[in-house]
């Protein structure tokens, strides 16, 4: 083997070394810590998008209410906010 090779090899084998040892390379050989790891991702995305989801209508529902230029509509967003006010 030529010096050249060793120390390629030398090199690749640290390049290696130092990629298996990164978080998410530890993290993708467990499937017990990559379940874990995907579970709480739902749950964080879920919850931020009821939140969010529910930031958002009340918001557009509070606006609708506000117009009175259109009967029809700013009465239907009234009895929604005030359901949505008296709500339990």
């Amino acid at each position: 083997m030529s010096s050249d090779f060793k120390s390629e090899l030398k090199l690749l084998r640290q390049e290696v070394a130092r990629l298996n040892a990164h978080r998410f390379i530890r993290l993708q050989n467990s499937v017990p810590r990559m379940l874990a790891f995907n579970f709480a991702r739902g749950l964080a995305f879920g919850l931020g998008t009821v939140v969010g989801a529910s930031f958002l209508v009340s918001v557009v529902v509070y606006a609708l209410s506000q117009i009175d230029f259109i009967p029809v509509l700013g009465d239907w967003a009234a009895q929604i906010a005030d359901q949505i006010r008296n709500a339990p």
